[in-house]
């Protein structure tokens, strides 16, 4: 069998991994470059393993990002976020990963595309494509190279590594960078009752900040909002009662035409975030978080499981929900605010947003997230030649 060369990195950003590449290096239709990505990382698996490719068998590791230099004024970088299906043939490319974005500016950098300081902190301007957001990547240099090594400790990781300070500018699509509440809350309800067939009727806050969410209170689900993986993931009647939620959040939102098309398409949006008064509570790592640490208790399912600790989106949204007025999570925490702590399954993390009132309607100008990066692995994948089209592997 005759195998095709590529070039990829393999990056850790923030609670995430993913495999990195440079857009002119895959094939350049749609169609094509979701085949060749499928393969690399091993999808579809019907073991569920990933195990003939990259992909790490988690929605925290079976992602993909492609990156190239920005033609968009003000802009350096522009890249493509893909959540890969472990057991479909789907990439999902509506969303943004938070986590992930942290190592796009250090991925570019490190490729050459663009010019940055050789010391200091190298200010970078990201486009997510997907969402068409804006995001100001703030990442240290030393010596003309990224500094992957220091003392920022990120729940969820093992290590330390160098704080690279993420500011969300736009939530969603436009040319502004800012966002009202009648782009942020696509259903024009900053809180309102979702009803969820043969489920039940649930106060939910659906949001598009950071990555299209549900947020929903973990009392409405018989939950307390401090359980851990094992709790939430191997009850498998929760898990479709979560799931009936999302499908049914995402037609609500209209990112979904059906719940059919929700359900078979859509499986990275929106995620389902359920909220609760802070409580102490175990961490993975088996830290005791105490209540006083926190300002309320967050969990997030993603691709059907809840998530070891928090998405960045996630975060983003969360923080966005807390600083808008008359959201399910400003209610909770009572009153709107700036800057909250939140506990997640693997410790706690901080998170700001920048909002006020114009004309009736909540603007939210930035969202404040910082995360670490590091390259784990350079070189090439290698993907069976029969994947790609005819004319591509007349090249070989």
């Amino acid at each position: 069998m005759k195998q095709r060369r590529i070039s990829a990195t393999y990056m850790r950003g923030g609670t995430s991994k993913g495999v990195f590449f440079r857009r002119s290096d895959l094939p350049h239709t749609s169609p094509e470059r979701d085949c060749v990505l499928l393969r690399a990382t091993g999808s579809p698996d019907p073991y569920r393993q990933q195990m003939d490719g990259m992909g790490g068998a988690t929605s925290s590791t079976s992602k993909v990002v492609v990156v190239w230099p920005s033609s968009e004024p003000g802009c350096d970088v522009d890249y493509d976020f893909g959540q890969v299906a472990v057991d479909k043939p789907v990439i999902d490319w509506s969303g943004n990963c938070g986590n992930l974005t942290s190592a796009v500016g250090p991925f570019a950098i490190s490729q050459g595309m663009l010019r940055v300081p050789r010391d200091g902190i190298a200010q970078v301007h990201l486009r997510n494509r997907g969402m068409d957001a804006r995001i100001d990547a703030y990442i240290p240099m030393s010596d003309g190279e990224v500094v992957e090594g220091g003392d920022f400790e990120l729940d969820g990781v093992a290590f330390p590594g160098a704080e690279i300070r993420l500011e969300f500018l736009q939530s969603d699509h436009g040319a502004d960078s800012s966002s009202t509440s009648d782009s942020l809350f696509p259903t024009g309800f900053r809180m309102e009752q979702l009803d969820v067939p043969d489920v039940g009727r649930f106060d939910a806050t659906m949001t598009t900040a950071g990555n299209p969410t549900v947020f929903v209170l973990a009392s409405q689900l018989g939950l307390q909002g401090s359980e851990g993986q094992t709790r939430i993931n191997t009850d498998a009647v929760m898990l479709a009662k979560l799931e009936a939620i999302r499908v049914c959040g995402a037609v609500r939102m209209g990112l979904a035409r059906s719940s059919k098309e929700a359900a078979e398409v859509c499986l990275h949006a929106p995620q389902i975030c359920f909220v609760a008064m802070p409580s102490e509570f175990v961490a993975a790592s088996g830290r005791v978080v105490p209540a006083a640490e926190i300002d309320l208790n967050a969990r997030i399912v993603s691709m059907g499981k809840l998530h070891h600790a928090m998405t960045g989106a996630g975060a983003i949204a969360l923080g966005v929900a807390a600083a808008t007025p008359g959201t399910l999570v400003s209610q909770l925490l009572n009153g709107a605010r700036s800057s909250i702590r939140f506990g997640h399954a693997s410790g706690s993390i901080r998170v700001g947003a920048e909002a006020d009132e114009v004309d009736g309607a909540c603007r939210v100008t930035k969202v404040m997230l910082s995360r670490s990066a590091r390259r784990l692995m350079e070189g090439s994948v290698f993907v069976p030649a029969d994947v790609f089209a005819p004319q591509e592997r007349e090249r070989d």
